[in-house]
């Protein structure tokens, strides 16, 4: 029931407590017993009567201080009356700590023939609702395809270690037939993402020319309102099946409503009657999430009187876009800036680009097979996909000249070579081999030693390494020194020259 009102004598108090004594709202309630919003009320109220302390002489008499704070309501027609202007109103609630209940305050002190605060609340709220109608969507047919994940899941459990995981489901409606498409998967991560896209054009036979997906994060590298950014490698799957990605708008579910309700039906025809049941790898969940929406795509809808499939095969089939010879085959992008020696790293694997691309940012293409190289949209290089941590896959033609020819020198070559020099610089350069942890670390002395030829030639060079042999000396700048010294050419000093190298001897000084 209403409140009652309180007697003229006390809101005579109230006013005179208020703006004589300066008492604050919550004060002057204290003191008269009263609550504080009730205090509120009967201010407001001489507020807009245009009343404070003292009252005029006037109005000492009680009915005509009543008629002045609680005037009769108008008899003119609500629809004469004049109406808020609503605009301002939505305008200024957007504003920090603007209330209907304040406009109202100053909507009603500015006329007299004012509605009430419940008729101003309502008017707003249905001039509001006119304001955003909700729209209701025509698909043609084999123009969008909704997809979304379920925020419900299934479990899995793994047989041998016992792990239970959890399987995320995995929706797409084509938007005229409304036929669906459910799979389970065990994460939502761009690899999963992209795969279920794959499948799902594969069930469909087809592909709509619009994907209206949510901004998942593996999917939407950015999530804006007017200009989302899609990642690179969903790009690369739109671009192979034809058809154009378009996100949903943050915050705007409508925009992908068929989705929404496929993920609802899925969850309440296909998830609901497997709640009960154990699964012990993902393909025994999808088999049997496969056989339940095999049913629900031949069930009967109320509205249209026909099932899914039959709309799907009347409408949708023919309409959508065929698949390519191919599926896509995933690949994920990564942008890599090429090191000093023109090698980029993926995945602890270093791979070559051609070597005027030092210090160049490029972006690299990765699949299960194959690593390309792009630089501004060209490809620069491709590689066969290694494994090996740690190791350098390199193409001869990427490599400067001249690295190509200290990259030709093995082993064999050097010793080959070095045995067309002569006996003393094939041993010299066997020691130099020999004496290194691994052979490998000795080829560049061995084949500086070899380039002397160019210079010297082969005698001097030989008569060189025979010196460096009696002097114990087993690197490239002895050589070097004894050849720029003309050493090469003075008698070798009297002794015999020792066996410097040999498997089973110690040398003399192992017994001393």
């Amino acid at each position: 029931m209403p409140t009652e009102r309180l007697s003229m004598r006390h809101i005579c108090e109230v006013l005179r407590l208020h703006y004589s004594v300066g008492m604050s709202q919550r004060a002057v309630a204290r003191s008269l017993g009263l609550a504080q919003g009730t205090v509120n009320k009967y201010l407001n109220l001489a507020r807009r009567a245009g009343l404070t302390w003292p009252l005029p002489p006037e109005l000492d008499d009680d009915g005509r201080l009543e008629n002045r704070l609680f005037p009769p309501p108008s008899d003119l027609p609500s629809d004469e009356r004049p109406q808020p202007d609503w605009a301002l109103v939505h305008r200024e609630l957007r504003r920090r700590n603007v209330t209907l209940m304040l406009l109202w305050e100053e909507y009603s002190d500015s006329r007299s023939d004012s509605f009430s605060y419940s008729w101003f609340c309502e008017g707003y709220k249905e001039w509001a609702g006119r304001l955003k109608p909700t729209l209701r969507q025509v698909h043609v047919a084999g123009e969008k395809l909704f997809v979304d994940y379920s925020g419900h899941t299934l479990e899995v459990v793994d047989g041998l270690t016992g792990e239970v995981r959890t399987a995320q489901i995995f929706v797409a409606v084509l938007g005229a037939s409304n036929y669906i498409y459910a799979e389970a998967s065990l994460t939502q991560s761009l690899p999963d993402w992209i795969a279920s896209h794959v499948r799902a054009f594969a069930y469909f036979g087809g592909v709509a020319r619009q994907t209206v997906s949510d901004n998942l994060k593996a999917g939407i590298t950015r999530a804006c309102f007017h200009e989302p950014m899609v990642n690179r490698t969903y790009a690369d799957l739109a671009r192979h099946y034809r058809t154009a990605i378009v996100p949903a708008r943050p915050y705007r579910p409508r925009d992908k409503a068929k989705v929404e309700v496929g993920v609802q039906i899925v969850g309440r025809w296909i998830l609901a009657r497997l709640r009960n049941r154990r699964f012990f790898s993902l393909a025994a969940l999808n088999e049997a999430i496969h056989g339940l929406l095999v049913d629900l795509n031949n069930r009967p809808l109320r509205s249209w009187g026909r099932s899914r499939r039959e709309l799907f095969e009347e409408l949708d089939r023919l309409a959508l876009i065929p698949l390519p010879d191919e599926p896509y085959e995933y690949a994920e992008w990564k942008r890599c800036r090429v090191n000093l020696d023109y090698h980029v790293e993926i995945a602890k694997h270093y791979y070559s680009v051609p070597h005027n691309l030092v210090h160049q940012e490029v972006e690299a293409r990765i699949t299960a097979r194959t690593i390309e190289i792009f630089l501004r949209g060209k490809r620069v290089a491709s590689h066969l996909r290694s494994t090996l941590p740690h190791r350098p896959t390199t193409i001869a033609e990427h490599m400067p000249s001249s690295h190509r020819r200290y990259r030709d020198w093995t082993h064999e070559r050097i010793r080959s070579e070095a045995a067309k020099v002569g006996p003393d610089a094939e041993t010299l350069i066997e020691v130099i081999l020999r004496s290194r942890p691994h052979p490998e670390q000795g080829f560049r002395s061995a084949i500086g030693i070899l380039g002397l030829v160019k210079r010297y030639g082969e005698e001097r060079v030989d008569a060189a390494c025979a010196r460096a042999l009696l002097l114990n000396a087993r690197s490239y700048k002895s050589v070097a020194a004894i050849l720029k010294n003309g050493t090469d050419k003075t008698a070798p000093p009297t002794q015999e020259a020792p066996i410097l190298f040999h498997a089973n001897i110690r040398g003399r000084n192992y017994h001393n």
